[in-house]
């Protein structure tokens, strides 16, 4: 049985332990890049190369410091970043790892974005999480980054890029399962942090995130007694 948590009783959990200053986002960051040396794994294409899209919030960081570990270690790391800020600190890591950052205003319909695109084998899609609230649909440089991305996700089956989402594919309702706007990157995998978020479990959101890892972050036993807002058998 899986249990599915609103995004309330996630940031409800997490609280005293940011407040005793438990690094959440580096354990968070650590499993997200285990789960993408697998995907390399079976993809045969370790060391790899990944592409990180990352966006404004905390699931930005983790995907970014997730993405400094594994740049570490010799994976090829490319990082866009989708909004009007980004998280600095992993950022920093990053570039100081050795990934490759391109311009921030760097156009997705533009020749050189296309460019990033080539001979990537794993999308990390770190640019929205709980924090979208009811209205998770992408808009702005972040859809148009998707609208650029989501052509080659779709032929991965005929070998091009999978997609590992960060907490949750961006685009879609954490709570409800609710998908907006048909501009989201369907994911292999989705890593998601202490818990599972009830519309990862709920259609038509189910439909998008592929395997479903949970990483443990230390709340678990916060959640104890929480009543779930979704379940499914498995």
């Amino acid at each position: 049985m899986i249990l599915g948590y609103s995004a309330n009783q996630i940031r409800q959990a997490e609280a005293p332990h940011l407040e005793a200053g438990e690094p959440l986002m580096e354990r968070a960051a650590a499993g997200l890049a285990a789960e993408i040396r697998t995907v390399l794994a079976g993809r045969g294409s370790e060391p790899g190369t990944i592409l990180v899209l990352a966006g404004s919030g905390d699931n930005g960081g983790d995907a970014l410091f997730a993405s400094a570990a594994l740049a570490s270690t010799g994976v090829n790391v490319r990082v866009v970043t989708t909004g009007d800020r980004v998280h600095e600190q992993g950022l920093a890591a990053a570039e100081a790892a050795g990934a490759f950052v391109a311009e921030r205003d760097a156009e997705p319909e533009s020749e050189a974005f296309a460019e990033l695109l080539e001979g990537v084998d794993v999308v990390v899609d770190g640019i929205l999480g709980i924090g979208s609230g009811a209205d998770p649909a992408l808009r702005g440089r972040a859809r148009r980054v998707v609208e650029a991305v989501r052509p080659r996700v779709l032929m991965r089956m005929m070998g091009a890029s999978s997609v590992v989402a960060v907490d949750l594919p961006s685009g879609i309702g954490s709570d409800d399962g609710s998908v907006p706007d048909p501009v989201v990157l369907p994911a292999l995998v989705t890593v998601t942090f202490g818990a599972a978020k009830a519309g990862l479990l709920l259609q038509p959101a189910a439909g998008l995130v592929g395997r479903l890892v949970v990483v443990d972050i230390g709340i678990a036993d916060d959640l104890e007694g929480v009543e779930p807002l979704a379940r499914l058998d498995g």
